[in-house]
This record gives C-alpha cells, sequence and structure tokens, in this order.
C-alpha cells in the first residue's frame, strides 16, 4: 500500500526536489503541498491538497507523512502539530539548537517524529565507522572538519558538519562543547591538544562539502564526502518517510534506527 506524503515548503528548492521524487514514485502518494501563509498560490498538483496552512491541512490528510526542510522555528511547530493530529513528521532541517531537540522529542512522545541533519545514506555511513578510525589513530591525531555550501545557506556550522565533530569528540570521550573550535582569528597561540575545530566556507551553488582531517606525525588523513545533487537528500527523506509510516510514538527517531 503506497504511504500518502504532505511536503512543507513545497515550492522552495528541497520542497520542489521531494514533490517531484514523490510523484515519481509508485509506494508513495503526495497528498498535501503546503507553504507560508500568503505563498500557496501556483502549486498545482493532481489529487493533492495545496494549504499555505499546516494545522487546516492536516485533518484532511490523516495518517500522512509529512516531510519538513524548512527552518527551525517552523519544524519544532510542525511537530506540535503532527503530535496534536497523529501524523508521523520526517524533518531534515539543520540549526536546531538543544533546546529545539528537546522540544522535539516531547512531541515525538504522542506521534512518531524522526530528524536529522542531513539524510544521505553517505554521510550516515561515515558516522557509523568514523569512531573505529579515531580509535585506531589514537589521540596523536589532531581532529578538524571543514565543510562547504552554497551561498544561500543561512545557518553556520552545517548541521552535517556538526554531527559529525560531535561524533568524532564522542570517539575521544571528549564533551563537544568543551573543545570544540569553530573560528580561529588573531594571535591565538598553538592548537590545544583537546580541541576539533570545525571552519565554514559558503560560496556559489555547492550543495554540501565535508572533510574530515586527522592530522597525525609526519602524515594526514582526509576523509571527504561531496554531495552532488539534492536528490540525496531526498532520496533519504524519502525512504525515511516510507519507514515511519510503520513507527509507534515514544522516541525521537534518527537515520541510526532506521539502519
Amino acid at each position: 500500500m503506497a504511504v500518502n506524503i504532505v511536503i512543507l515548503g513545497a515550492k522552495g528548492r528541497m520542497g520542489n526536489t521531494l514533490a517531484n521524487m514523490t510523484l515519481a514514485d509508485d509506494e508513495l502518494n503526495l497528498v498535501g503541498a503546503c507553504e507560508r501563509k500568503g505563498n500557496a498560490d501556483g502549486m498545482v498538483y493532481e489529487d493533492c491538497e495545496v494549504s499555505d496552512c499546516l494545522e487546516d491541512l492536516l485533518p484532511k490528510v490523516p495518517g500522512a507523512v509529512v516531510i519538513d526542510f524548512t527552518a527551525p522555528e517552523s519544524s519544532v511547530a510542525t511537530a506540535k502539530l503532527a503530535a496534536r493530529f497523529g501524523n508521523p513528521v520526517v524533518i531534515g532541517t539543520t540549526g536546531i539548537n538543544k533546546e529545539q531537540v528537546a522540544e522535539l522529542e516531547e512531541s515525538a512522545k504522542k506521534a512518531p517524529i524522526f530528524w536529522a541533519p542531513n539524510m544521505s545514506v553517505g554521510v550516515n555511513v561515515l558516522l557509523s565507522f568514523m569512531p573505529k578510525l579515531v580509535e585506531a589513530l589514537g589521540e596523536d591525531y589532531d581532529i578538524e572538519v571543514v565543510e562547504t555550501h552554497h551561498k544561500m545557506k543561512k545557518d553556520s556550522p552545517s548541521g552535517t558538519a556538526l554531527k559529525l565533530a560531535q561524533c568524532l569528540a564522542e570517539a575521544r570521550g571528549w564533551e563537544y562543547d568543551d573543545v570544540k573550535k569553530h573560528c580561529r582569528d588573531g594571535i591565538i597561540g598553538e592548537r590545544p591538544k583537546k580541541e576539533i575545530g570545525v571552519q565554514t566556507l559558503r560560496g556559489g551553488d555547492v550543495v554540501g562539502d565535508h572533510t574530515m582531517y586527522f592530522f597525525g606525525p609526519g602524515e594526514r588523513i582526509e576523509v571527504t564526502h561531496r554531495a552532488s545533487t539534492r536528490d540525496t537528500f531526498a532520496a533519504g527523506a524519502l525512504r525515511a518517510a516510507k519507514w515511519m509510516s510503520t513507527q509507534k510514538p515514544g522516541k525521537l527517531y534518527a537515520m541510526a534506527d532506521m539502519f
């Protein structure tokens, strides 16, 4: 049986990609497309509810999985509405802070909620094996992360860079907030041994590049993931939506749960 899908921000770059890929997938039905207040004009999809108010839309599509790649405040609000109406939600929004994660976790007690700052299968495979590399190399290797995105991206560092850096810090047994260095400027002195730098580049139309550096005595190792199209994130989100259609409330789900 096909899974019903509602796309938030359907006129945006990611939303449009998600809508088109949903329409092309026989296992999915696009039943809802939602935009900001006053911005829904011009959206036309066959047999699909179009709205600029998710609160009005959800009662018309019971059980449909909502996919949200919008903004932190909007995604938190989406999760709260989902908790009210019982719709599963897949969130790919980046820049969500600790307080907002706590709000998502609260909503996840009442509706199936999934959140991943990066829906790429490749990135999530990296997250699964990078701790083994950190452990094997030992503490003589300094860890740095560099991320590059298009000039329209609003949050910095990227959610993926933060997730990778947090994963690497955890592998060292460190608390990330105690060792992070998101910017260097001026006379900063020698690099502390207990530090992970995360640097940001912005420009052009780069979809997303992330490189992890391991600087050791006499050598360095670079592990890079490059996204060449938003399709990879959309494919991950739609895969998650299919999976979430059968999940129960009770926890904030992540890519690791699906794998």
